[in-house]
């Protein structure tokens, strides 16, 4: 038997990179100019419209100075680990 894991909780990554940005006091366009990425991409990526690279998270990452892992791990936000799971 074949176990898939669960989906990607995209939202719950997406409002934590708003809520890093808004933390901060920080604009679309201040958090483009720290990270180097376009404020299109910044508001597509807050609003759900695109997920971004791993080369886009890694910059918002350091741009908002926090770990990568940090932003990742809300991806399993909801989510029964496989740790968590073991009998």
């Amino acid at each position: 038997m074949t176990i898939f894991p669960p989906d990607p909780n995209l939202t719950a990554l997406r409002l934590e990179l708003g809520r890093l940005r808004g933390e901060r006091g920080w604009s679309y366009d201040e958090l483009a100019r720290r990270s180097g990425l376009a404020r299109r991409t910044l508001i597509e990526i807050e609003q759900g419209r695109t997920i971004g690279s791993l080369k886009t998270w890694h910059a918002l990452a350091h741009a908002l100075d926090v770990s990568v892992d940090h932003l990742f791990s809300t991806l399993c936000k909801g989510h029964v680990l496989p740790a968590d799971n073991e009998g």
